[in-house]
């Protein structure tokens, strides 16, 4: 990180001004040549592999040193897994098929004219993040191969490893003849600089936030741009009747236990009062087992009284830890209502063979991902196949669910005619 611009708005409009005029290259380019960006950047992370671990030993070291959570530092850190994830992450979304200049409808209408709506670039893209230093490559990565150029303003916490990731991110750029400025990183810590960013309308065309409750508030509540965010991943995972038992175990364990700290572990089981005296011991234990602290509505403490007495407010609590919140329910009816309430409308699971309990659940949610048998931890661009992600949306407008490279997009109509003219 720079030391802070004496004015800090001028510092925002110039890095927006720098997107603006990367975006009139990257929006027009060739499908290959960002398909080669994103390939050279990937070669540049492999290469440096070492030098960003290093790096994310200094970003890890300090967020020790300031008494980061465990789930915060999970997030933080970086080993050689996590980098050829990355880089393989890049590659994947070069493979994918160019989402600009896609012909999304066409048809005639009675005046002779030919209409069809065209994809199209959305522009400069802000995206303000904590922690995960791989935000800067999947964000840089997506707004590349959509045509659009990113602003990033990562948290301090990541700042050396973002730097060098940042700098792959150009690199490729460079490399492939596109401006370097579709990727831009935000040179200071300086909170100031994230309020420009939210108010700077016709100058940034998106908002996308990626880290804490607070954060995604701050920046709900203050943006004049557009947003594209979810505020909490309070998810849920209902065992209805007619589950298969070890599944059921399964699924659960992943969902909260594979990483406890991430939107789309669970954070409430909920399981019906029919199978709970048979299943509820079984699904419990494991999850102990597994480390997770799990607690229990007075229903499921009446069937296992070793589980940490549940209130209120556990129901709308994302813990991001191994602390997951037990519920018995009447039917699927009493969970559905109780997901519409406490549920932050990110995902939600169901686990049974029972097609009316899965066609209820599926028609009478409208969270923004629901899943059949499946862990909530597949809430994640890349496991849909996307490549990577920018995000997880909630809202109902634009983009919803991960939000991709076709998410990051827009579309303009054009129209054909053979000289009509519109009567009187």
């Amino acid at each position: 990180m720079t030391e802070t611009p004496s004015d800090l708005k001028a510092y925002i409009d110039t890095l927006a001004e720098n997107a603006q005029a990367a975006v009139s290259a990257l929006g027009t380019s060739s499908g290959q040549a960002r398909n080669d960006a994103l390939c050279h950047a990937a070669a540049f992370i492999r290469t440096r592999s070492g030098e960003i671990q290093q790096a994310n030993r200094k970003d890890v070291a300090a967020a020790e040193a300031h008494g980061l959570s465990a789930a915060m530092i999970d997030r933080l850190k970086l080993d050689d897994a996590r980098i050829e994830a990355m880089a393989a992450g890049l590659e994947a979304i070069a493979a994918l098929p160019d989402p600009l200049g896609a012909k999304l409808a066409e048809w005639d209408v009675p005046s002779g004219l030919s209409i069809a709506r065209i994809s199209t670039a959305l522009g400069v893209i802000g995206i303000i993040y904590e922690s995960r230093p791989n935000v800067t490559v999947d964000a840089g990565g997506l707004c590349i191969k959509s045509g659009n150029a990113a602003i990033l303003r990562g948290g301090s916490d990541s700042a050396h490893s973002a730097a060098l990731l940042g700098q792959a991110m150009r690199d490729g750029l460079s490399k492939a003849g596109l401006p370097e400025d579709g990727v831009q990183l935000v040179g200071t810590t300086d909170r100031g600089a994230v309020g420009h960013m939210l108010t700077a309308v016709g100058k940034i065309d998106v908002i996308v936030p990626r880290g804490g409750k607070s954060l995604v508030e701050r920046i709900q509540a203050e943006a004049r741009v557009p947003v594209f965010a979810h505020l909490e991943g309070i998810c849920h995972s209902y065992v209805a009747a007619g589950a298969d038992r070890q599944m059921a175990i399964d699924i659960l364990v992943n969902a909260k236990m594979r990483r406890t700290g991430i939107c789309g572990a669970t954070e409430t089981m909920l399981i019906d009062e029919a199978i709970a005296a048979d299943m509820l011991g079984p699904i419990t234990s494991a999850l102990q087992e597994a480390g997770c602290e799990v607690r229990g509505c007075e229903k499921s403490r009446a069937i296992i009284d070793n589980l940490v007495p549940a209130s209120e407010a556990d129901w709308s609590c994302e813990y991001l830890d191994a602390i997951l919140s037990v519920k018995v329910v009447k039917n699927t009816k009493e969970a559905i209502a109780h997901i519409k309430h406490y549920s932050s409308g990110h995902t939600e699971s169901i686990i049974t063979a029972d097609s009316a309990a899965i066609q209820a659940f599926v028609t009478e949610l409208d969270s923004a991902i629901l899943m059949i048998n499946a862990s909530t931890q597949f809430a994640d661009g890349g496991e849909f196949g996307m490549g990577a992600e920018i995000g997880i949306a909630t809202g109902k407008l634009h983009a919803r669910g991960p939000v991709g490279a076709a998410q990051l997009t827009s579309f303009k109509y054009v129209v054909t005619g053979n000289g009509q003219t519109r009567p009187l």
